[in-house]
Parts: structure tokens; C-alpha cells; sequence
């Protein structure tokens, strides 16, 4: 093949004018026969360099015509060789000043007082931190004399809202606080967001429980306000898990909707819990 391929480059196919890239008469078909089948097996740059142009928009492939893309070998700027170059003499910092001699603290405004000095102080804002509205166990208990709260049943926080212990605005839950923890004597369970170290201890020595349940902002509406999802046609959501950082500061995942039962804790819940408050 090869030696078949010498034989026709001895006789190359002759250079077309400048005026025109592509000649008005093509070449001699039985000069391009051999070349096709002499360069089948060579590769698609054989093929490219000298098979006939298929078409106008085909441009030939030269050895004399390479050259790389443009900016792929672009040099670094040499500053300070010579005025020809444009960065000579100075190397492009003018003349004179602070800025032409050396480097200078950043923000620095010649002596007077830079704007991050100027401008005002702003708090800083955690969106990560939850609010939590507090109810006593004190007002608890004097709902239940009052036969507002049923005793017998499981207190959740749509019950403490709707027999006002807590305001309608719950932002991010309910933490269950230790005031009035003498006034409970009878066991009563509940399902709040936090609870104190007291509030648990007083609750439990009645033999009542307390446990922390975890709802989103979308659990919490269909929590209190479930008539909004039937008013819009749409159904209840489902129980959210907690993110990552919560997870060791609450039980269980809140139930939808409002639950009436407590759910029994297990020996090793207990203790786990009392490990944690105990840390």
C-alpha cells in the first residue's frame, strides 16, 4: 500500500491559483481513484488532505495553512523592558505617588475615614434560631380546674391554643416551662415542642409524661388550623423529619392529624432522654 501510495505523490495534484480555492474543473478522476482506495486505511487525514472537495463550504486541509488557535500561546506581559515594549520606563504606574511606589492597606482613603468605618453597625441575624412561645404549668393546671383542659386526654398544642394558655401567633413551637410545677397533682400527659428539666421532673412525679414532638412550619398550620386545607381542597401533609440538628432535642415526629392518645414510652427512651437532659 504504501509503496502504491509514493507512486502517486510522485505526481501531485497541481496547486490551484490564489485567486480561487477551488479550481472550475476538477481533477482527472483517474488520478483520484488510486488516491481514494490508497488512503482508505490510512486515516481520516489522508483522506482529508487529498481526496476532491465534496463541497464549496469544504475547506482543504495544507500542511502550509496550520497554525494554532488564536490566544493559545499568548505571553505573560514583560513590564519594564524597554519603551517600544509600552510597559517600559514605569511598567504602567505613572508617575510618582503612593500607588507607584509600593502596596498600601487595603480600603486605606488617603487618612480620612474609610466607609466601613463610616457606615452603622448591624446586628447580626441567626436564621437558624427557633422561637418558642412559653406556657407555665401553672396556667395548665388552672385551665384543667377550670374544665377548660381535659385532663384525661392528651394536651397537645392545638389544645393550649384553643383554650388560650398560649397566643394564635405559634412561630416555630412550645416550650413548657416550670411555673406553678406544685399546683399539678393529678397525671396529666402532653405533646409540646421543649420542655425545662423542671417542668419533665414535676410532670413525671405524678406519673404523667411530657414528650417532644417536631413540626415544620406546614405541620404546625395543619396542626392548629386542619379546616384550611379542606376549605383549599387539599390534603393533609405528612409529618416532617427534623433536620439534623434537632434531632437529639426531640422524641418523636408529630403526628397529623391532632392526635388524642399519648404514645407510650419505652424503657430505653427514657433513659436516653434523661441522659440528655442530665448532658
Amino acid at each position: 500500500m504504501w509503496r502504491r501510495l509514493s507512486q502517486v505523490l510522485k505526481n501531485p495534484i497541481p496547486r490551484h491559483s490564489s485567486s480561487s480555492l477551488f479550481p472550475k474543473t476538477p481533477p482527472n478522476p483517474s488520478v483520484l481513484r488510486p488516491i481514494a482506495s490508497a488512503t482508505a486505511s490510512v486515516g481520516s487525514l489522508h483522506r482529508t488532505a487529498f481526496a476532491a472537495p465534496m463541497s464549496t463550504a469544504t475547506a482543504l486541509l495544507r500542511l502550509d495553512d496550520l497554525q494554532d488557535n488564536k490566544r493559545s500561546r499568548q505571553q505573560k506581559t514583560r513590564k519594564g523592558r524597554g519603551i517600544g515594549s509600552g510597559k517600559g520606563k514605569t511598567a504602567g504606574r505613572g508617575h510618582k505617588g503612593q500607588k507607584a511606589r509600593g502596596t498600601y492597606k487595603f480600603g486605606f482613603e488617603g487618612g480620612q475615614t474609610p466607609l466601613r468605618r463610616r457606615m452603622p453597625k448591624r446586628r447580626f441575624k441567626n436564621h437558624f434560631s427557633l422561637t418558642f412561645q412559653p406556657v407555665g404549668l401553672g396556667k395548665i393546671a388552672k385551665l384543667i380546674n377550670e374544665g377548660i383542659i381535659d385532663s384525661s386526654e392528651l394536651i397537645t398544642m392545638k389544645t393550649l391554643k384553643e383554650s388560650g394558655a398560649i397566643g394564635k401567633q405559634i412561630k416555630d413551637g412550645v416550650r413548657l416551662m416550670g411555673r406553678g410545677a406544685e399546683e399539678i397533682k393529678w397525671p396529666i400527659h402532653l405533646e409540646v415542642s421543649r420542655v425545662t428539666v423542671r417542668a419533665k421532673e414535676a410532670v413525671e412525679a405524678v406519673g404523667g409524661s411530657v414528650r417532644r414532638v417536631y413540626y415544620n412550619k406546614l405541620g404546625f398550620r395543619a396542626l392548629l388550623n386542619p379546616e384550611w386545607f379542606e376549605k383549599k381542597g387539599r390534603l393533609l401533609p405528612k409529618a416532617a423529619r427534623p433536620p439534623p440538628k434537632q434531632k437529639d432535642k426531640v422524641d418523636s415526629i408529630g403526628r397529623l392529624p391532632a392526635p388524642t392518645k399519648p404514645i407510650p414510652f419505652f424503657p430505653e427512651e427514657k433513659v436516653v432522654g434523661e441522659a440528655q437532659l442530665s448532658t
